[in-house]
């Protein structure tokens, strides 16, 4: 599975949490946008992550 920013735009834009926690990560760790979604991307989705499912399902969507 690889990174894609549109798709994980549209996970975190489908789940607050997922939103919070991005703009947690941008804060703490001093990340501007770009950066800090791909670290929350490997944080929830890579390697068997919480919302590995759904990414994959917006994934498929966005290929077609």
């Amino acid at each position: 599975m690889r990174y894609n920013k549109t798709v994980m735009t549209k996970l975190i834009n489908q789940h607050r949490e997922l939103h919070d926690e991005l703009k947690k990560i941008k804060s703490e760790m001093g990340l501007e946008k770009n950066l800090a979604i791909k670290a929350l991307y490997h944080s929830v989705v890579a390697d068997d992550g919480p919302y590995m499912k759904q990414y994959q399902v917006l994934d498929r969507m966005h290929g077609e």
